[in-house]
């Protein structure tokens, strides 16, 4: 079971399932997401005995109070993943996270280094929260296509020019 929370949540069986910015989706042992990130931030929560997981395509570091989608931002997007999960009947305890993406697309040292505030405020939030980061592959200036395995906690890493790697 998975799901993509976007306006309406919907469950799909043995998809692979694009999570585009700002959706947040969960599944089992026979889900898979990809993502495609730049200055975005995808945040993983997995729980490795269980098989469940659940993915979000961050896009900024902080709400400010502002409603609308709660995978759009890191301080939002976290606490949403967690609650979904125990939904699915997945305890805090045992959940581990890993994170890719965070690209400064823009000139380096410029004034939008999203990518930069997006990685810190994720770390930040995780660690607040008491989820530890096992993998991560953050930073650069060059996108990401990722794809994420429930069933194994592989999360897999593309960029153009380079040789694919797990993490």
């Amino acid at each position: 079971m998975h799901t993509l929370a976007n306006a309406e949540a919907t469950s799909v069986k043995g998809q692979v399932i694009n999570v585009g910015m700002g959706q947040i989706a969960t599944g089992d042992r026979s889900t898979q997401f990809t993502s495609v990130l730049g200055s975005c931030v995808a945040v993983v929560l997995w729980h490795p005995r269980l098989s469940l997981g659940a993915i979000a395509h961050v896009v900024l570091p902080k709400s400010h109070g502002q409603n609308g989608q709660p995978g759009k931002f890191a301080d939002t997007a976290i606490p949403t993943m967690l609650e979904q999960l125990a939904r699915m009947g997945c305890p805090k305890p045992g959940l581990v996270a890993k994170i890719a993406g965070g690209a400064n697309m823009f000139r380096v040292g410029g004034p939008l280094q999203i990518g930069d505030d997006n990685i810190a405020t994720v770390r930040e939030i995780l660690k607040t929260v008491g989820i530890p980061i096992t993998a991560e592959d953050v930073g650069g200036t060059q996108g990401r296509k990722i794809t994420f395995t429930c069933s194994t906690g592989e999360l897999r890493i593309e960029v153009a020019g380079q040789k694919a790697k797990v993490i």
